[in-house]
């Protein structure tokens, strides 16, 4: 049991924690689920008792904003200044030992003189006394044994100081320039930071402050210290920074390359309210775009021919959702000039072969019924 409970070798995968995350509540390890189709998403998730049959799950976590955090706390520990401060803590470490290694010394010295003494004395009684003799022995051995005692003390420092690796602070410092370049680079293998994830870092525990509506995150690092961090929970229904940008810069992105009606249904999608709250109507995207000095969208000032999902879905007999996962897989070449945009797919795109073989793996997914379950009109409960 002690050593399913310990943490695991790393395996891969996206997540930087792999097998390290504990439940701050149950105290289980907790998996890594990755449920995104898009390929960049993962969570930390604690299954409680549920694998037995005797309880629900535990809790759970977003992946993405925990190993950010954790990626930061890393970074800070190997920064210049805290490899300067680990470097002086470990100076007057260096220093507090070696004061203790006099005292001892001293101690030794004194504790010899003791045994001496009372072996002198042990000698010089009558062998007639046998009480006195006893006594006097009695107090020669205890003597000898606090001698053996504090030599045993300097021997196991004496070992500990040896079997202590020396700093190099250069070594160091460069460590601290050059890891951050390394951690962040475009290129980088996960593997590797996970590596350095494992050598620095026992565990990770996790555990959620439902009142506050935070993630507290509890960092064991191999030296024995603790870090606590708390990270904000994302809201049902908020949208990041980048998905909700004002109403002018999105007429200044999009004005022109769309008419107004779809920019009107595109600001309403992306919860873009202007000053007085109320949604987007084609007549106040005409008046706003008129007041920036945006020209219409022309139509006949667009040299190739470009349409839409829904155009595209309907000319290749598929269903929205599978003409964006062929343009997530890169088979479909389509733009978006912003998050939540609508996205442009050229005409001339969708009679290439690449597009063509893509359309014929999504109709093989399909059902054999179909067509069945398309002119089907009724709608079918279970149980009746």
């Amino acid at each position: 049991m002690q050593k399913r409970a310990g943490r695991k070798s790393a395996r891969g995968g996206r997540a930087l924690l792999t097998g390290l995350v504990r439940c701050g509540r149950c105290g289980r390890l907790m998996r890594i689920y990755y449920g995104s189709a898009a390929g960049h998403a993962h969570r930390y998730q604690c299954r409680g008792a549920l694998d037995s049959g005797a309880g629900k799950i535990c809790i759970g976590a977003g992946g993405i904003r925990v190993d950010r955090a954790v990626a930061n706390q890393i970074m800070e520990a190997v920064s210049d200044h805290a490899i300067e401060a680990a470097m002086e803590a470990a100076e007057r470490s260096s220093l507090a030992e070696n004061d203790v290694c006099c005292a001892l010394a001293k101690e030794l010295e004194a504790a010899r003189y003791e045994a001496s003494l009372a072996a002198r004395r042990y000698e010089m009684v009558d062998p007639a006394k046998r009480l006195v003799a006893r006594e006097l022995e009695s107090r020669w051995n205890t003597a000898l044994e606090r001698v053996n005692e504090i030599e045993k003390r300097i021997r196991d420092l004496d070992e500990q100081r040896s079997r202590r690796p020396a700093i190099d602070s250069e070594a160091l410092l460069a460590l601290a320039h050059d890891l951050p370049a390394v951690w962040n680079a475009p290129g980088g293998d996960i593997r590797t930071r996970q590596r350095l994830a494992r050598i620095l870092l026992q565990e990770v525990v996790i555990d959620l402050d439902e009142a506050a509506n935070q993630v507290v995150l509890v960092i064991h690092w191999t030296g024995g210290r603790h870090t606590e961090v708390r990270i904000a929970r994302v809201r049902t229904g908020r949208y990041p920074d980048d998905r909700h940008p004002s109403a002018v810069e999105v007429i200044r992105k999009l004005g022109g390359h769309w008419p107004d009606r779809e920019l009107a249904v595109t600001m309403n999608r992306m919860r873009c309210k202007g000053r007085d709250g109320k949604t987007w109507t084609v007549l106040r995207v005409r008046e706003l775009r008129e007041r920036l000095g945006i020209a219409a969208f022309d139509l006949d000032g667009v040299t190739a021919e470009l349409i839409t999902v829904d155009e595209t879905a309907r000319r290749l007999s598929i269903c929205i959702g599978s003409v964006k996962r062929l343009i997530r897989e890169g088979v479909l070449p389509a733009t978006q000039l912003m998050p939540s945009a609508p996205w442009q797919i050229p005409a001339a795109a969708i009679e290439t072969e690449e597009v063509k073989i893509g359309v014929r793996r999504v109709i093989d997914r399909r059902p054999r019924n179909f067509k069945v379950l398309q002119d089907l009109k009724s709608l079918k409960l279970p149980g009746f």
